[in-house]
């Protein structure tokens, strides 16, 4: 009986100007240095498109392809149309996704089962840890500020080699779905 496949992430959470995708960049050197495979996902509430009017791939979608997947020399990317207000889910995302030694995830803070969030108070917004449960650690450049959690460990947020150690070591495995 073959077991469905498993896969390790970690999230990075935060709000906006906080530093997530910096740190994620960061992250991303030192685990691909330590010869791990490392995927992201990133997500966004913006609307983008990464086509352009016109071009043949854009063409295909405006007459209603559901996928479209273009293929380069160096890289393909699949655009999947979503249904209106119907997003896709974490998992669906994942599944779609070659295994890897890690995924790291930025954004989705409610769904993913285990974020490290980033917290700037001169950002001057609400930390998440104040609301959300799955966040297992709070990378910061100031560890002094009062109302950090006590039962949550603080990182410094300037030690990426110990920021990843971390989240390697309390990465999630979930098993997907292959279907």
């Amino acid at each position: 009986m073959s077991h469905p496949p498993r896969q390790a992430m970690i999230g990075i959470t935060g709000r906006s100007g906080s530093g997530k995708t910096h740190l994620v960049a960061r992250l991303l050197a030192v685990l691909r240095g330590r010869g791990l495979g490392v995927s992201t996902i990133k997500h966004t509430h913006h609307d983008i498109d990464l086509d352009r009017p016109g071009k043949d791939s854009w063409l295909h979608r405006e007459a209603g392809a559901g996928e479209v997947m273009l293929a380069t020399p160096g890289r393909w990317v699949l655009q999947h149309e979503c249904a209106a207000g119907d997003p896709p889910a974490l998992a669906t995302l994942l599944g779609r996704m070659q295994r890897t030694d890690l995924v790291v995830v930025e954004g989705f803070h409610a769904s993913v089962p285990a974020c490290i969030e980033v917290y700037r108070p001169e950002v001057g917004k609400e930390p998440m840890f104040m609301r959300n449960d799955n966040i297992i650690a709070i990378a910061t450049d100031r560890p002094d500020t009062p109302g950090l959690p006590p039962h949550l460990p603080v990182l410094d947020l300037a030690d990426t080699r110990a920021i990843a150690e971390f989240a390697l070591r309390h990465a999630v495995h979930i098993t997907l779905d292959n279907t």
